[in-house]
């Protein structure tokens, strides 16, 4: 049985800010919007990587979310690099660079709804590089 993830889905209050955020800062591709049952936006659908998505939703602010989410991790090549993006775009660091527990290297920012985002270099030392 092969079982993956598809997508990611946030409740967003700005939904330019949040686009800004993922498509200009991070890199991902806007590829369609979807209407809901009275025809107004209702998602908007980002292209991580092939057969990877983030779903933004409309209407963060009227509807708060109901879960216990804690972060997302996008994997990087090189954690250093995508820390000096960050910065020259003017996106706070939550955390800079360091090395977590699990030896790979890291550092984190929020989005512009206070999302936490990890981006992790993976190192031959660590338990999941041994898994890939």
């Amino acid at each position: 049985m092969g079982i993956r993830i598809s997508h990611l889905a946030f409740d967003v209050s700005d939904m330019d800010k949040a686009v800004d955020f993922y498509c200009n800062k991070l890199g991902f591709e806007q590829i369609f919007t979807m209407n809901n049952e009275e025809g107004m936006p209702w998602i908007v659908y980002l292209k991580v990587a092939p057969g990877q998505f983030i779903e933004l939703f409309y209407g963060g602010m009227e509807n708060p979310p109901k879960s216990n989410y804690s972060h997302l991790c996008l994997q990087v090549d090189d954690i250093y690099e995508i820390e000096k993006k960050m910065q020259d775009l003017g996106v706070e660091l939550d955390v800079p660079v360091k090395q977590g527990k699990d030896t790979n290297m890291q550092c984190w920012v929020r989005d512009p709804d206070g999302n936490r985002i990890e981006f992790m270099q993976l190192l031959p030392t660590s338990l999941q590089y041994k898994n890939l």
